[in-house]
């Protein structure tokens, strides 16, 4: 039986266009992309988190279910959960 700390997404490696990586917590990582998509025209949103009434909600839903948000050509930003030693 696996083990539940594989199943925990408490922290998060972020890759952004012309950043250096950067380790966020899920809260931060939360508070990211909520300001990223209040920036991204509703029409530009990917289909699936268009159903969401609000940009929180549409910003769980993309920590729950992905890894990326596209960005536009030549851009990206993708996150994925790590487990850090203490």
């Amino acid at each position: 039986m696996p083990h539940s700390l594989m199943y925990e997404e408490d922290n998060f490696v972020v890759l952004e266009t012309n950043q250096p990586e950067q380790f966020l917590t899920a809260a931060e990582l939360l508070e990211k992309l909520v300001k990223t998509l209040a920036g991204i025209p509703f029409d530009d949103l990917p289909q699936d988190i268009k159903k969401f009434a609000s940009v929180t909600e549409q910003a769980q839903h993309l920590i729950d279910t992905g890894c990326e948000l596209d960005m536009g050509p030549g851009k990206y930003l993708h996150w994925y959960a790590v487990r850090l030693e203490r």
